[in-house]
């Protein structure tokens, strides 16, 4: 007679310390869990509700410039440190982790338009409307350094002045270039006075520039006229040229995909390209309700974050036609600029109110030490969030956010005008000879030529 014993190793079910948490082994038969489905969409339910509680994306405001945050720039050698100039000619050095400032780099007689920081870190380029170019030395890897003005910190290491104000500036991801926007398009160098080549397209004004992060010597520029350029330093003429219906203030390359960049535009959308087909954008990015002013990618190239006059603050997904965060406070005033932290956790924004604000990337994310079982939790109820983000409970739950009513009512203003656009232009082509009126999608129609 054959007798079937169950034996297992005491070192798979004993602890080790009485303090270690009790083995448990599951079947996961699916046979023996009926109502796994219904357990998993209650846990679903449960996790959506908790994101809404938890959720705190205000960290902190950094006070201390008299006007008007005007641009802002990352140290790439420094995950906590921040560059923002203001209206009234200020550049200050901010320390994320204190929100206190560390430097101030004090020197232009009107509005900072521009800052930018080298490749190594150690240079800060700024400029404004006063016609000059400064170079600033960056304090070293302690970020508190007293601002005592004894070193050459505080001091430029050069200026340069130009015949016309700087609008934007932006530095090579890996060189000693940098490109600044005016009347026209320079590129500098470090230890030159003078520009080393210069681009014109027209005679309007260029008001930002931005350097592709795969291809160094490829660049874009948004103008006045309305037009989107792409540059080409190996070239002595402009590369193309898009004109659109209206004016875009700032542009960002996507940083793991290079082709693609994201147009921050005054209508309130935002239009993503690829630079290799400029006669249609791939998506358009809606929520705004007012100009967007300024426009960051994540360091992960899934999100961007951008920045309107409407005094709101929204992450959109960099394929997703509505944003997935909006954030706001009653003291924030018009939005003029924003970024993204080096390591893709935080956002920091810049307004009227002379205030700089840090938000949370994630707003129901659990600031401090994480042990793994929480993040092994976090996990969970996130891949089932995602899992039964379909069911009308769960996205009801997820999409919803509390709005301040102008941007309520002028959003709900915007829907019926697009209803009532969209009405006549189906009557219009319903009384009309067949194929006379075709339907122009909303990627071409803001389009106005493209000129190569």
């Amino acid at each position: 007679m054959r007798v079937k014993v169950i034996s297992r190793s005491t070192d798979e079910f004993t602890r080790e310390r009485s303090q270690d948490l009790q083995r448990v082994f599951r079947n996961f038969d699916p046979n023996l869990r009926p109502q796994e489905k219904a357990v998993e969409y209650v846990r679903a339910l449960n996790a959506a509700k908790l994101e809404k509680i938890f959720a705190r994306p205000f960290v902190g405001a950094m006070d201390g410039h008299i006007d008007a945050v005007s641009c802002m720039a990352k140290n790439p050698n420094h995950l906590k440190g921040v560059f923002s100039g203001s209206m009234d000619g200020d550049v200050r050095l901010w320390d994320l982790a204190t929100r206190r400032t560390v430097r101030q780099f004090p020197g232009h007689q009107g509005a900072v338009r521009g800052l930018t920081v080298s490749t190594d870190g150690r240079i800060l380029v700024s400029c404004g409307t006063d016609c000059t170019l400064r170079l600033w030395k960056v304090p070293g890897d302690t970020l508190l350094e007293s601002d005592d003005g004894s070193g050459n910190s505080s001091q430029p290491l050069a200026v340069y002045v130009w015949k016309n104000a700087f609008w934007g500036v932006d530095h090579q991801w890996d060189g000693d270039l940098f490109a600044t926007a005016g009347a026209q398009v320079d590129i500098w160098n470090h230890n030159r006075s003078q520009p080393v080549n210069s681009f014109e397209w027209g005679n309007d004004t260029v008001t930002s520039v931005r350097f592709n992060p795969g291809e160094l010597n490829l660049l874009a520029t948004s103008a006045s006229d309305r037009s989107i350029n792409i540059y080409d330093l190996r070239m002595s003429t402009p590369a193309r040229k898009v004109i659109m219906r209206t004016k875009t203030n700032s542009i960002a390359w996507n940083p793991m995909e290079p082709m693609n960049f994201t147009a921050a535009n005054d209508d309130g959308k935002c239009y993503s390209y690829d630079v290799r087909k400029l006669n249609e954008a791939k998506c358009v990015h809606k929520d705004h309700v007012s100009s967007v002013m300024d426009i960051d990618y994540s360091p992960t190239g899934r999100e961007f974050v951008t920045g309107s006059y409407d005094r709101t603050v929204r992450i959109f997904q960099y394929n997703g036609g509505h944003s997935r965060e909006i954030y706001h406070t009653k003291r924030m005033q018009r939005v003029f600029c924003v970024k993204f932290s080096c390591d893709a956790s935080y956002i920091i924004s810049g307004s009227d109110d002379t205030n700089l604000r840090l938000w949370k990337a994630k707003a129901s994310e659990q600031l401090g030490v994480v042990l793994p079982r929480e993040r092994k939790k976090h996990e969970y109820l996130e891949a089932v969030k995602n899992r039964y983000k379909h069911l009308a409970e769960v996205k009801r739950i997820v999409r919803h956010r509390h709005l301040p009513k102008p941007i309520y009512k002028a959003t709900k203003q915007i829907r019926e005008m697009t209803e009532s656009e969209r009405r006549r232009a189906g009557r219009r082509k319903a009384h009309s000879a067949p194929g006379s009126i075709q339907n122009e999608p909303l990627r071409t129609s803001r389009i106005i030529k493209e000129i190569e």
